[in-house]
């Protein structure tokens, strides 16, 4: 059967796809190409375009770094790809009849989800399963549930707070040039573009926390004095 539209998605046969899941295919596409196109041909004489990317390239890699010394070469390809899907994507929504794909809890939740699983993943790659698994009985197997409910908790918290802060981000915009017609619409798009930004550096930094946390603690524990 061919794809046909449906509520404002796809539907393939009983298959029905959200439109927020088809934009993130779009972004992802798109981000695929352009990283292809920019890095089949550098240069030690490289163009504006390589600069441009190398300059956001090293910003990225110098905020891991000041998180995880030493280890940012392990964080930065998941970091780096999080941080510039989540600017785009809500950055989308300031294109006509398109709207930002994280302002959708699933899509948001879905990333939640993957923070969750990267972050026992660097933690088990880092220092074992056996030594990552003891870490949730300390300081004593009392406070398993609680580290269980606290996984749980940060990685809905992560979630909710992308998707609450996109969402009212682009009800608001609405509202105002609902208001006020097309008077305010340059600092409008100001505030979403400075607003798309933040969010996307406040989830990519609270990842990396967490992800450095898993890396880190048990040094820590195993450097603390035995008594």
């Amino acid at each position: 059967m061919s794809p046909i539209e449906h509520g404002g998605g796809l539907a393939l046969g009983p298959l029905v796809i959200a439109l927020p899941v088809l934009t993130t295919w779009g972004i992802m596409a798109v981000l695929a190409l352009l990283s292809w196109l920019v890095t089949r041909r550098l240069s030690e004489q490289p163009g504006v375009m390589q600069l441009l990317c190398e300059g956001v390239v090293s910003a990225m890699a110098g905020a891991v770094e000041g998180v995880l010394p030493g280890k940012a070469d392990q964080v930065m390809p998941f970091i780096g790809t999080l941080w510039i899907f989540i600017v785009v994507a809500n950055l989308v929504g300031l294109v006509p009849g398109l709207d930002s794909p994280t302002a959708d809890l699933g899509i948001t939740a879905s990333l939640a989800i993957l923070v969750f699983l990267s972050v026992h993943w660097y933690g088990i790659r880092n220092e074992g399963l056996a030594a990552y698994l003891r870490h949730y009985l300390r300081p004593m197997p009392l406070m398993l549930p609680f580290h269980i409910m606290s996984e749980i908790t940060r990685t809905v918290a992560l979630a909710v707070r992308l998707f609450g802060n996109v969402m009212s981000l682009e009800t608001a915009a609405l509202i105002v040039l609902l208001l006020a017609k097309f008077l305010v619409p340059v600092p409008v798009m100001m505030l979403h573009i400075v607003e798309a930004l933040v969010q996307a550096y406040i989830f990519g930094m609270l990842a990396l926390v967490y992800i450095a946390g898993a890396m880190q603690a048990h040094h820590a524990q195993r450097a603390a004095p035995k008594e």
